[in-house]
């Protein structure tokens, strides 16, 4: 993969036609009350974009759309064939523009563009193409009932879905939710994130020169507050596939019950124990990977490994490695092609960061401050150690490159430490011992545990969490059953 130069991809943002409009029904269209809203390069904080501030009444034009083709069935009604060839066309067209979406992304985020070409954007291509390939592979049933009655269990697209995701991953995560419900039928209104919506915009676009028939995918952006309730609320919406925060899934909730019952799939929060006991097969392996999982993306990861705990045999060797690690992750320029690390999404963010960092001081030792990183939304990495395990730094989900680090001195206390989360997304386990690994595994209290790895994982196991952490599961065959409904036709054979 080529990843070009610092130069290259100035030039290539300078030139870069950014499209600001709402997708509504095929087109690109301004909101209807004409109004805009700023957003920011989180590198120089200049104005990057004026993207359409969609309201409620966009998100009505949008419904209606939406609604319209469900009913008619074009896309609804397809055939398999027909929704696996739009998808893969769809899956050609990210991976021939992909240097264009990893620079929006880049732009929109600040994330370092060789993470957004060689993962985000792949990744996005890969998510689709899987649920291409997966849409005729979900079959419906028939029970067992008697000799002069059939029952048949098939299953049905939803209808209607709002996608709602959040700026750390934009188009990734926007297609973990496209990929199963349009390959189920479904019709969908997208609201990306106000702080990243290039791409989510761009890839509509794209859609429409796949061969989606009109209104099947509407892209309505905006915030939260307005176009985001409008959805929530809404009585024609069907179903509410949502990643973000805990905070506003516990409000979606309260939306559907408030409205029509809509169902609501909630991937949120984090706070993932890492746990690395004194048999762990290597440590320098274990090290690397650590680093990775809580530094990578600039610790914006609802799975980040943000709790470590060490065996306190192996503690004071660990983190002399995990500290050369961490010099792997220095931040820099977002499109420098050898930046590892690039800012926080932006200054408000970096500034509730900051204050964790501020708090934290009191409540542990500084290992590493990454403060005075030399951008002004960017921070390095960071590590505490013998942090008080009730501490807010332990507790609450920083979203930034903190890494908390807890001694443990037994099996059990690991575990207990583990588990004394409001959170349950992720876990790791580092041992050489086979029946510790299964134990650990088995009373972990999270939707993903990682043996001897973190966060490895690909398209076929589903993604989800335990607490509150969320309901609903993203990736494989278990998300694309997500968007059906299940119908059971009961037919006498006698009639």
């Amino acid at each position: 993969m080529n990843f070009h130069h610092l130069a290259y991809w100035q030039d290539k943002a300078l030139s870069l036609a950014i499209e600001n409009r709402l997708f509504i029904n095929g087109e690109y269209t301004a909101a209807a009350e004409n109004e805009t809203f700023e957003t920011v390069d989180p590198v120089t904080q200049a104005p990057l974009a004026k993207i359409a501030r969609g309201k409620s009444v966009d998100i009505d034009r949008a419904m209606s759309a939406a609604r319209g083709v469900f009913e008619r069935g074009d896309w609804s009604l397809s055939s398999p064939a027909k929704r696996k060839a739009v998808l893969n066309k769809l899956a050609d067209l990210m991976e021939a523009h992909a240097e264009e979406l990893a620079l929006l992304e880049t732009l929109d985020t600040g994330k370092p563009i060789r993470h957004s070409l060689r993962d985000d954007i792949p990744g996005a291509a890969r998510a689709i193409r899987w649920y291409a390939e997966a849409i005729d592979k979900v079959y419906g049933e028939v029970a067992t009932t008697s000799s002069h009655e059939l029952a048949m269990i098939v299953r049905e697209p939803v209808g209607v879905i709002a996608a709602i995701v959040p700026w750390n991953f934009p188009l990734l995560l926007t297609c973990w939710k496209l990929g199963p419900a349009l390959a189920a039928g479904n019709s969908v209104i997208l609201k990306p994130s106000e702080k990243s919506p290039l791409s989510a915009i761009r890839l509509a676009g794209l859609a429409k020169e796949a061969g989606l028939p009109d209104g099947v995918l509407n892209v309505v952006t905006g915030f939260g507050h307005e176009a985001g309730q409008a959805l929530s609320r809404h009585n024609d919406i069907d179903a509410i596939a949502f990643t973000g925060s805990t905070r506003t899934g516990k409000q979606l909730l309260k939306d559907a019950v408030d409205s029509n019952m809509k169902r609501v799939w909630l991937e949120a929060g984090g706070k993932s124990a890492n746990i690395v006991f004194a048999d762990c097969p290597d440590l320098q392996q274990a090290a690397s990977a650590t680093a990775a999982g809580i530094f990578y993306n600039q610790g914006q990861v609802c799975i980040a490994g943000t709790r470590l705990l060490l065996e306190e045999s192996i503690a004071d060797e660990f983190l002399a490695l995990l500290k050369q690690q961490a010099q792997n992750w220095q931040p820099g320029h977002p499109l420098d092609p050898a930046t590892t690390m690039g800012t926080l999404i932006d200054c408000a963010h970096a500034d509730s960061v900051h204050s964790f960092i501020r708090e934290g001081e009191s409540k542990g030792q500084l290992l590493l401050d990454g403060r005075n990183a030399g951008l002004a939304a960017a921070i390095g990495p960071t590590i505490f150690v013998d942090v008080d395990p009730n501490a807010s730094l332990s507790r609450e989900e920083i979203f930034g490159p903190v890494l908390v680090v807890t001694r443990f001195t037994s099996e059990e206390q690991a575990l207990q430490l583990a588990n004394d989360s409001q959170y349950g997304l992720g876990a790791a386990v580092w041992t050489r011992d086979l029946s510790r690994a299964h134990r650990m595994s088995r009373r972990l209290k999270a939707g993903s545990v990682f043996v001897n790895n973190y966060n490895d994982g690909d398209m076929t196991v589903p993604f989800g969490g335990y607490k509150q952490s969320g309901n609903g599961r993203d990736k494989s065959l278990h998300a694309l059953e997500k968007f059906t409904e299940l119908k059971t036709i009961w037919i006498s054979l006698e009639a």
